[in-house]
């Protein structure tokens, strides 16, 4: 009988190509699909602060792979920046935000939980005047006084506003309202003042003003907020959630 020949061992570089080969596929399907999981939750999650928030805004993460996240619906950290926020009648707000144990239902599909949150928000002096528009003429802010100084009636007459944190809310006092040595007509300083009041209350997902400061630029607000609901996305039938 002819003896039975031995299989032909595997050699060790055919091994080692094999295992690189693997290993390579198994790195480009993770990369892969954290590439799809990012954009598809990025979409989502922009869609969902946008419609709260009012403006475009750029989204970023922790460091958690979104992959796992695609799994279990868990963001450890977002941060939002916006360059031109609208809070109420305000224009041109400029927002840092960070939102923490974010939690979300069905991919995003339908909304979720914040677990805590925190903003930096400024308010330039351009944008000030841009809100109030046909109201004022010029808007300057002064950081050793803590005023504001509105120009109105076609700069001939001054309005100075000071704002401030009281019962968690900003409210906004007038402090000088003249006209060639006369007073404004209390109409218009009122209009004025709840223009800019309402501009500096009206905040999402329940966060509230802790500290409101005024620059040499404008108005500085710190924000900080406990659990709120993450709306579900709406409007954007393109949104990948």
């Amino acid at each position: 009988m002819t003896e039975a020949q031995p299989s032909p061992r595997v050699s060790r570089r055919t091994l080692t190509i094999s295992l690189v080969v693997v290993v390579s596929l198994l790195v480009a399907l993770l990369v892969g699909g954290e590439a799809y999981a990012r954009h598809r939750i990025a979409g989502c999650v922009s869609a969902q602060f946008e419609q709260e928030m009012g403006s475009k805004i750029d989204v970023g993460f922790g460091v958690k792979p979104l992959l796992i996240t695609y799994l279990d619906g868990k963001v450890g950290k977002v941060t939002v920046d916006s360059d031109d926020t609208k809070f109420g009648p305000a224009v041109g707000m400029v927002v840092h935000a960070r939102f923490n144990d974010v939690e979300m239902v069905d991919s995003g599909k339908g909304g979720g939980s914040i677990g805590s949150s925190s903003a930096d928000v400024t308010w330039s002096n351009k944008g000030i005047e841009e809100t109030l528009t046909g109201l004022v003429t010029g808007v300057s802010s002064s950081k050793s006084t803590g005023m504001l100084t509105l120009k109105v009636l076609g700069g001939l007459a001054e309005l100075e506003v000071k704002p401030a944190i009281s019962n968690g809310a900003v409210v906004v006092e007038t402090q000088s309202a003249e006209l060639l040595g006369l007073g404004l007509p209390t109409d218009l300083v009122q209009g004025i003042v709840d223009v800019i009041s309402k501009s500096l209350q009206s905040y999402p997902f329940d966060m509230k003003p802790t500290e409101i400061s005024v620059t040499d630029d404008g108005i500085a607000v710190r924000l900080n907020g406990g659990r709120s609901e993450l709306p579900a996305s709406q409007g954007d039938t393109n949104v990948s959630c």
